[in-house]
């Protein structure tokens, strides 16, 4: 494997970080995961401006989207694959042993690893801890990922792939590295981003190409919802066959068929929309 670290091209012997980094540390940073095919990123402009986005949220220094650009190009002409995922980590740099974040410049890494297509169909639970829809990272993709993995392992060890939350008003608001959609009386709905969830790149692009509404919703329309579904930069758009072990009936629905046929007819039709 060939990463982009320190500014250039290393192999995976070679690539080193700081133990001292403060993404390592405190998880003082952000990152991006992208689809990429034969070599090519799935909307890497708009990942892109939401790395930056995201660093803005916490106060890192403006990343050089230039820099991110060019180490994307070599690290995918470097590491020819049919499918991978496009990994974009760019952190507070070395600092003290603490929240204090020094004076080093900021540490950028892109890696890029072999994905697996995801099935058409998946199980997700809920899961009691809560999205704080008011907290200093709402709305980031931080590297401070732990309560994702915690969630995550709790799903896998009850047979589902991903983990859904409310937020601490008790609305519907996302999963662990997942946004999700419900259909209520044939309309497709998902939650606001007012609700603390990430504003995902495929969310977006489902909102804008299907036609979803933008809906605060309480935690237990899941409970009543015709079809849900989720998505995400590697499920792209993924049908819930069961959620907390209940099977929902004729999976995937009309409207998230429908969603699934224009996501792939749309993406496949522009790399970069």
């Amino acid at each position: 494997m060939i990463i982009w670290s320190d500014g250039a091209l290393r192999d995976a012997d070679s690539a080193r970080v700081s133990v001292f980094d403060h993404g390592l540390t405190v998880g003082d940073g952000v990152f991006e995961t992208l689809k990429a095919t034969d070599g090519e990123a799935f909307a890497l402009t708009r990942h892109l401006a939401r790395l930056a986005s995201s660093a803005r949220l916490l106060g890192l220094p403006e990343p050089d989207l230039d820099e991110v650009h060019r180490a994307c190009a070599a690290v995918l002409a470097a590491n020819r694959m049919p499918l991978g995922r496009l990994r974009v980590t760019y952190t507070g740099g070395i600092a003290p042993l603490g929240s204090d974040r020094g004076e080093a410049r900021p540490t950028l890494v892109v890696a890029l690893a072999e994905h697996t297509a995801p099935a058409p169909v998946t199980a997700a639970v809920t899961v009691p801890w809560t999205r704080n829809e008011r907290g200093a990272l709402a709305g980031a993709k931080s590297t401070s990922y732990a309560e994702n993995v915690v969630a995550l392992a709790h799903a896998r060890a009850h047979g589902a792939t991903e983990a859904l939350f409310a937020n601490t008003v008790g609305a519907l608001c996302e999963g662990t590295g997942s946004n999700v959609f419900v259909v209520l009386d044939g309309e497709l709905h998902t939650p606001a981003l007012s609700s603390g969830c990430l504003p995902g790149i495929t969310r977006a692009l489902v909102v804008e190409w299907a036609g979803a509404k933008e809906t605060e919703l309480p935690f237990d329309v899941l409970e009543r919802a015709e079809e849900v579904f989720l998505t995400s930069s590697l499920r792209d758009v993924q049908a819930v066959r069961a959620l907390d072990g209940h099977q929902l009936p004729g999976v995937p629905g009309p409207v998230t068929a429908k969603a699934m046929r224009i996501f792939e007819e749309r993406s496949a039709a522009d790399i970069d929309p």
